[in-house]
């Protein structure tokens, strides 16, 4: 079915429409977009929507990046963005009845725009498609539902339940009766998904206050399953605002509690749909050269799995957030974890990016480390049991300059991303690293203003 056609049955099938909202994912991975009233709508979806290019180089207060080289000293110019395909859908969860639909970026010439983070992770599959293979993929994603009402003093705190108990403490794992306290959300949240075509599995209680859980299903498109996952974070937000809560995907909200993470399960396949990751008697030879092109790239990977300042604080060790580049059979305490329970499931978990990132430079980074481990024939070393990690495997950056500086020069993340997109995310977040550099936080106040 050609766009024209299926956004005429759309918007026939759904006449109550006022508003499209057509946005595109910046590099934080941030919606950023236009509403377009009903009668325009029919032209955005079929002939695109000029956007600056430049809102691809925004740090995560919106501020422009002028060393990305988009903005200033270029004219700041539109490119033009057309429909994600399968992304046209109502958004459920606002008064008015509004529908969505993801844009990406192209050239002139209809090429794609590297700073599109999209078209990154498409790059990468490009890859694949040409060694005949498709990584099958699924998302897990971590967050907390919080209470809306914040302040200086209280910046965060979980919401009370039906019963009004405060339940900072408690931690209430797979908990149904929490799930329950919260029915009605994830029963929006459900309808949003089937709305939306997010293909939504599992939700469990976590291990946090007011922290869950909802897993995606696997898909042979590891494009749509980095879509699913922008546009879960989209309705999480949104069904809890409709419910006077808020809900965030920050990597560590609270410094006692577990952070949450975006675990990233993944197989391949081969041009007859067989699993290559199975072996006769156990893991092929492709799984384990996948896990060491993984565990040698990790560390230069670490500016992308851990994108923000907060993300750093969720690397702890025995939190199940990895602090070194390892692997094990079923356990979580590794970077990465090979699952052979089921054989022809047979599957890598990459545990290490937190829910903070953006999915498509997450599964671009990842993706391309499986296909070099492939290619070069890389060894990952022996299994960790437990959580003891021997001297031999690397510690994984936990200081976001070390990590940056690391990522800037990688010849890996050249490989991957390209170099114009490289020099790009690593000057965002630079922009970012310096107004952390300039603000003094409360414990510093604490600790040292009359004392020292």
């Amino acid at each position: 079915m050609d766009n024209m056609t299926y956004a005429q049955d759309f918007l026939r099938e759904n006449p109550d429409i006022e508003v499209l909202e057509a946005f595109v994912i910046d590099v934080n991975g941030v919606p950023r977009g236009k509403w377009i009233p009903r009668e325009r709508a029919l032209d955005v979806l079929t002939k695109g929507m000029a956007i600056p290019r430049s809102v691809y180089a925004l740090d995560v207060w919106g501020r422009d990046v002028n060393t990305a080289g988009l903005a200033e000293g270029t004219g700041d110019p539109d490119g033009i963005c057309f429909p994600v395909p399968e992304t046209l859908s109502r958004v459920t969860w606002l008064n008015r009845p509004t529908a969505q639909v993801m844009l990406a970026m192209h050239n002139a010439d209809g090429s794609r725009f590297f700073a599109d983070p999209r078209q990154t992770l498409a790059d990468v599959l490009d890859r694949y498609k040409k060694v005949g293979l498709t990584p099958v993929v699924a998302t897990e994603l971590e967050f907390y539902l919080i209470d809306p009402v914040r302040s200086a003093l209280d910046p965060v705190r979980p919401p009370n339940s039906r019963e009004g108990r405060w339940h900072t403490g408690q931690t209430q794992v797979l908990s149904i009766s929490e799930l329950q306290d919260f029915e009605e959300v994830f029963h929006d949240i459900s309808i949003a998904c089937k709305a939306q075509k997010v293909a939504a599995d599992t939700t469990l209680r976590e291990n946090g206050p007011g922290q869950y859980e909802i897993n995606l299903n696997h898909v042979p498109d590891a494009l749509q399953a980095a879509d699913y996952a922008v546009l879960l974070k989209r309705i999480v937000k949104g069904v809890a605002r409709k419910h006077d809560l808020d809900a965030t995907f920050m990597a560590k909200p609270y410094g006692r509690q577990a952070g949450s993470g975006m675990h990233v399960h993944f197989s391949v396949l081969d041009e007859n749909g067989r699993n290559i990751y199975v072996g006769e008697d156990g893991p092929a030879d492709t799984l384990m050269h996948s896990v060491g092109g993984l565990l040698a790239n990790m560390g230069e990977s670490m500016a992308v799995f851990a994108p923000h300042a907060n993300s750093y604080r969720r690397l702890r060790p025995s939190e199940h957030a990895p602090t070194y580049a390892s692997w094990g059979f079923d356990n979580r305490s590794a970077a990465v974890r090979v699952i052979t329970a089921s054989k022809p499931a047979t599957r890598i978990e990459h545990r290490v990016a937190g829910s903070d990132t953006n999915p498509y430079l997450v599964l671009a980074m990842i993706l391309n480390a499986a296909l070099t481990g492939m290619k070069e024939k890389l060894q990952p070393g022996g299994a960790i049991t437990g959580d003891e990690h021997a001297i031999n495997h690397e510690p994984l950056p936990t200081n976001w300059d070390y990590a940056l500086q690391r990522f800037a020069k990688s010849s890996f993340a050249y490989a991957t991303l390209g170099q114009k997109y490289r020099a790009l995310y690593t000057a965002c977040k630079q922009q970012e690293l310096s107004e952390f550099s300039l603000r003094v936080t409360d414990v510093e106040y604490d600790a040292y203003i009359r004392i020292v």
